[in-house]
């Protein structure tokens, strides 16, 4: 998948979350502002964070070592908030989405650093 198709399915998954955080669905909402955040790494990462990205291209996949590395990789080149968004949609990913733990409040209040990384990946796209 190419970087714009990335993005373009980050902001479908964005719409869904905010459907989700509107419903009070704060599971569903949480995993797809988890995946929101995980194509917008994974685009960045083609650009700041290439032997990563081209390691999970050699898998065939994304593990999670090379997700939080890529964070880590492109947060030194774009700056600490990058890997405050990933940390914020990790937390929604394991708390939020796999043990149900979070509430719809809280997972909206975290929607905007997840808007963010989106964004960022859309400008480093041009």
């Amino acid at each position: 998948m190419g970087k714009l198709e990335q993005l373009e399915l980050a902001a479908k998954f964005l719409e869904e979350a905010k459907g989700h955080i509107g419903k009070e669905d704060p599971i569903q909402a949480s995993e797809k502002l988890f995946k929101v955040a995980e194509e917008a790494l994974k685009s960045l990462s083609a650009r700041y964070a290439s032997e990563i990205s081209d390691e999970a291209t050699k898998r065939e996949r994304w593990t999670t070592n090379l997700l939080f590395k890529a964070a880590e990789t492109i947060a030194k080149q774009l700056g600490e908030d990058v890997r405050r968004y990933w940390n914020a949609a990790w937390t929604l990913h394991v708390e939020g989405f796999h043990e149900g733990k979070l509430d719809a409040s809280y997972v909206a209040r975290n929607v905007e650093d997840i808007e963010e990384l989106l964004r960022l990946a859309e400008r480093e796209q041009t």
